[in-house]
């Protein structure tokens, strides 16, 4: 029923003794009333209790209620991305994917916990108006978005495969993540005042991520974000490939443009529009 609490049900069966001629007897309908009274006490306390588990469409969750040691930096839903502010349908920096997908992500966690690593996620499902809203950036000259994409000019992104109006995360069944070392220090923060180099340059050099070096950070649409990169030094090349057999034990399949982005086939379906919102 909309509105209840999931797992609350309430059934109420009245049963309305009758004379033998088949009628009801007299006297039974203060008692009637009561019942009835009762049932919408509760039916209206059922709508009133805020939900113990959060309901999402298309058989989504949010991955902190499968997994809470996932890290989660959803980039999206900051001004740390390569439009520079949060993008629409992005009211919450939450990891939501199809319960499949969650599920096989805790096993490639549970593995690689066993080395002290641990997944990242930057992107999960994505609002169909984020896709749009990405595609309008690109063709406003009046940002070039030039520390994740240095060499190309970003009305071509589109063109090049970079941005599309249709989008794999919108299904629930993509997703973009890294590997973080757990022994590390991962303390850096992004600082939105602060001036760094590309998403090529030096680790160093660019902005934090809070993870291993893989060659490029996240979104860096250049040819060594490419996996196969031949750009980057044989340690880079080795954390990548680290992810990908990681990724590939559960069914996951790697996009050549992009090392960081993860689909699970048959996972997806339909894309969906529905806004990111925080979990409760």
């Amino acid at each position: 029923m909309p509105g209840l609490d999931p797992g609350i049900h309430v059934f109420v069966k009245v049963h309305r003794k009758k004379d033998v001629d088949g009628r009801n007897k007299s006297g039974h309908d203060d008692v009637d009333r009561a019942v009835r009274t009762i049932l919408f006490a509760l039916v209206a306390f059922a709508l009133i209790l805020p939900a113990r588990a959060q309901t999402l469409p298309g058989g989504f969750v949010y991955l902190r209620d499968i997994d809470p040691t996932i890290l989660q930096d959803i980039r999206y839903a900051t001004s740390n991305n390569f439009i520079g502010r949060p993008i629409n349908g992005y009211q919450a920096g939450e990891c939501i994917v199809k319960r499949e997908v969650g599920l096989r992500l805790k096993a490639v966690q549970q593995e690689l916990a066993k080395r002290k690593l641990s997944l990242k996620v930057f992107d999960c499902y994505r609002p169909a108006r984020a896709s749009l809203d990405m595609v309008k950036w690109s063709r406003d000259p009046r940002d070039s978005g030039h520390r994740f994409n240095p060499a190309i000019d970003k009305r071509g992104l589109f063109r090049l495969g970079y941005i599309a109006s249709y989008s794999q995360h919108s299904t629930g069944a993509a997703l973009d993540l890294t590997l973080v070392d757990l022994a590390a220090d991962n303390s850096a923060t992004f600082d939105p005042a602060k001036i760094y180099a590309d998403c090529t340059a030096p680790v160093e050099k660019r902005a934090p991520e809070g993870s291993i070096d893989m060659g490029t950070g996240y979104d860096c649409t250049d040819l060594k974000g490419h996996t196969r990169s031949s750009a980057i030094t044989p340690e880079q090349r080795r954390w990548r490939e680290v992810l990908i057999a990681a990724m590939a034990r559960q069914g996951f399949v790697n996009y050549s443009k992009e090392w960081w982005h993860f689909s699970l086939p048959g996972a997806g379906g339909v894309a969906y529009d529905f806004p990111i919102t925080a979990r409760r």
